[in-house]
C-alpha cells in the first residue's frame, strides 16, 4: 500500500510540473531589447551574424599534412571515430563504413554499407581536400547526410586524422606537396 502512495505522489508531482510549465509558456512572453540597456564604454555591442557572411574558407590541407602527426591522428580516431567506423582491412562496416583505404577510394563505395543519397550524389574519389572538408563539416560537404558527427574545427586535429587515414592502405596515396 505504501508503494502505491509513493508512485501516486511521483505521478501527481510530474503532472503538476508539466501543467505549471504549460501555464508558464502561455503567460510569460519574453521580449528581446533592441539596444543594450547598459552601455559599457570600450566594449563593442554584440552583433548577430548576418546571413550574408560567408563561412571562413579552410586553410589548404597540404601544408598542414606536412606537419601532421599520424600517431596523434590515431589517438583522435580512437576517441572520436572508432565507435562507428572500422579501420582494419576487411573489417567491414559498423554504424558507418569501413575506413581502411579511404584515401583515394571512390566515395560511397565501401562494401556492406548503405550510403545516404546525399553522399552518393558526390561522385569521385576521396581526396585529401575532400576529407578535410568532410571532417570539418559533414553536413556542409553533403547536405542531407546520415552521419550525425558535427565535425572538427581544429585544423591540426583534422590534418592528424587525415594523415593517419592515409597510412591505412596496402599502398598509401602519396601526400600532397606543401606549396
Amino acid at each position: 500500500m505504501e508503494w502505491n502512495k509513493i508512485i501516486g505522489a511521483v505521478l501527481v508531482a510530474g503532472i503538476a510540473y508539466n501543467f505549471m510549465g504549460f501555464i508558464a509558456d502561455k503567460t510569460v512572453h519574453p521580449t528581446h531589447l533592441e539596444k543594450t540597456a547598459i552601455k559599457i564604454e570600450g566594449v563593442a555591442a554584440p552583433s548577430a551574424p548576418s546571413a550574408e557572411e560567408a563561412p571562413k574558407p579552410l586553410p589548404p590541407i597540404a601544408p598542414l599534412l606536412a606537419k601532421a602527426d599520424p600517431a596523434a591522428g590515431e589517438a583522435d580516431v580512437k576517441k572520436l571515430c572508432s565507435v562507428c567506423h572500422n579501420f582494419t582491412e576487411g573489417g567491414g562496416a559498423k554504424i558507418g563504413p569501413d575506413l581502411y583505404g579511404v584515401v583515394g577510394r571512390d566515395r560511397a563505395s565501401a562494401a556492406g554499407f548503405d550510403y545516404s543519397s546525399a553522399l552518393k550524389s558526390h561522385p569521385g574519389k576521396w581526396s585529401y581536400d575532400d576529407l578535410n572538408d568532410w571532417l570539418h563539416s559533414p553536413k556542409s560537404f553533403a547536405p542531407g547526410t546520415k552521419m550525425t558527427f558535427t565535425g572538427i574545427d581544429d585544423d591540426k586535429e583534422r590534418a592528424d586524422i587525415i594523415d593517419y587515414l592515409h597510412t591505412l592502405a596496402s599502398k598509401p596515396e602519396p601526400l600532397p606537396e606543401a606549396k
